[in-house]
């Protein structure tokens, strides 16, 4: 029986793609960058390996903000301030806070039968203005947030310093739900407790193998009731 439910916000709950699609073409813009769709295809991908290395241990958060951006401007050998890309960036970006179909609706009904917590990643000031504009904090009875507990998922220590301030907690009774096989899934693994893919494209899992697989948080209440 699962009582205590962690989901990941981003791409989970919160449609983060259109969040990063019109943030990040309008930061670029913003210092003089022409936000063509290999420019951002680019990003995403230096984006990408640099939040695997946050993951690993291997970068600092700052390091992430703005050396993504940094390595783009080199790439494209533009004169911007990366900087201040990524300050308006992460200002324009806590502006998206659409739900992805459905979600919110789940979301409110696992909130009658299980204790959810939030579990993210994401920076810390933009999390916490999406979810005081989505008005999801009432569903929550905790709100994780790397940057609050000073590690990051997929680390043993994010999920212990969470536990820890949970009262009558059971990891037996656990499962980490998100969209991140290298971050949600791994970390849940890491931590012992049971693990739910979000995988609407149905990718292949890899090497990372979770305990459940759902194409949305939609699902999760039948799977729940399941198992």
């Amino acid at each position: 029986m699962v009582e205590f439910l962690f989901l990941d916000l981003d791409d989970t709950i919160l449609d983060f793609q259109k969040a990063e699609h019109i943030a990040l073409r309008a930061s670029l813009q913003e210092v003089g960058v022409t936000p063509t769709d290999a420019v951002c295809a680019r990003y995403r991908q230096i984006n990408k390996e640099h939040w695997e290395a946050l993951e690993r241990g291997k970068m600092t958060r700052q390091q992430v903000s703005v050396g993504r951006f940094a390595t783009l401007f080199r790439e494209l050998a533009a004169d911007a301030d990366a900087q201040l890309c990524s300050k308006r960036y992460i200002e324009n970006l806590a502006l998206g806070n659409d739900f992805l179909p459905g979600a919110k609706e789940a979301v409110e009904r696992l909130s009658r039968k299980y204790k959810l917590y939030i579990a993210s990643n994401g920076t810390k000031s933009v999390q916490t203005k999406r979810l005081a504009s989505t008005d999801l904090e009432k569903y929550f009875q905790g709100i994780f947030i790397s940057e609050d507990l000073e590690a990051d998922k997929p680390s043993a220590v994010f999920f212990a310093r969470s536990f820890a301030r949970i009262p009558g907690f059971d990891s037996q009774k656990a499962m980490i739900v998100g969209d991140s096989l290298s971050s949600d899934i791994q970390g849940g693994i890491n931590a012992g407790i049971r693990t739910c893919w979000v995988n609407p494209a149905h990718k292949a899992s890899g090497a990372v193998t979770p305990d459940y697989e759902i194409e949305s948080i939609v699902q999760l209440e039948a799977l729940l009731e399941a198992i």
